[in-house]
């Protein structure tokens, strides 16, 4: 599995990605549960929209795709995930994003898929900091007790644990929550838990 890791939305290495795009499968699984919290169906179908437009300029095949369809059917999602060449997981709240990829059976499933050459993880702010060995910190940023399924109501604070280190996103940027992410950073210093620190249009980029 290859990995593009955005701050903020696609980033600024734009040419990068387009050469990780698989060849053979631009069929791209578009995951929003970062955003379950919401109430704002209007403003989230707008954003939802706008980062589809926006992958699909890079000759994607974009799906929405709702991780709340496979809560408890891991191998349904397994044989579905199959079927991409791109999983992108947009930003939003990374704890509530951490309860849909645990109850869906994700967290295992792309596990699985690392030693599979021929698909991209791609995604930003929550989509990149789930990817750590731990949450914590991010609690400084996103509220840990929102818990929108009734299938889990208790925090997460274990990341699915693909990276060895936290990205901290939205550091020293034009962004809402760049402030708070500075005490993020701060905590993680004290705390002695590895981190990277993303600019917005600063991406990592896993081969």
């Amino acid at each position: 599995m290859k990995f593009y890791l955005s701050s903020y939305k696609v980033g600024n290495e734009t040419d990068k990605l387009k050469a990780l795009i698989p060849a053979d499968n631009k069929k791209t699984a578009y995951i929003s549960n970062a955003l379950d919290f919401s109430n704002d169906a209007e403003r989230r179908k707008q954003s939802e929209q706008s980062d589809i437009e926006q992958l699909k300029l890079f000759g994607l095949d974009v799906e929405l795709f709702d991780l709340r369809d496979y809560f408890g059917e891991k191998t349904e999602l397994e044989k579905k995930i199959a079927e991409f060449g791109v999983i992108w997981v947009r930003g939003g709240n990374c704890f509530v994003l951490r309860q849909a990829i645990k109850l869906s059976g994700l967290d295992n499933i792309l596990k699985d898929l690392l030693k599979k050459e021929d698909i991209l993880y791609g995604g930003y702010s929550a989509g990149v900091c789930v990817l750590a060995p731990t949450l914590k910190g991010m609690e400084l940023v996103d509220d840990p007790n929102v818990k929108p399924y009734d299938s889990q109501k208790e925090t997460i604070w274990d990341g699915v644990g693909i990276l060895d280190y936290t990205i901290v996103p939205h550091y020293k940027s034009d962004h809402p929550e760049s402030r708070k992410v500075d005490e993020t950073v701060e905590y993680m210093e004290k705390n002695k838990i590895p981190f990277k620190p993303l600019k917005d249009g600063e991406v990592i980029i896993i081969e």
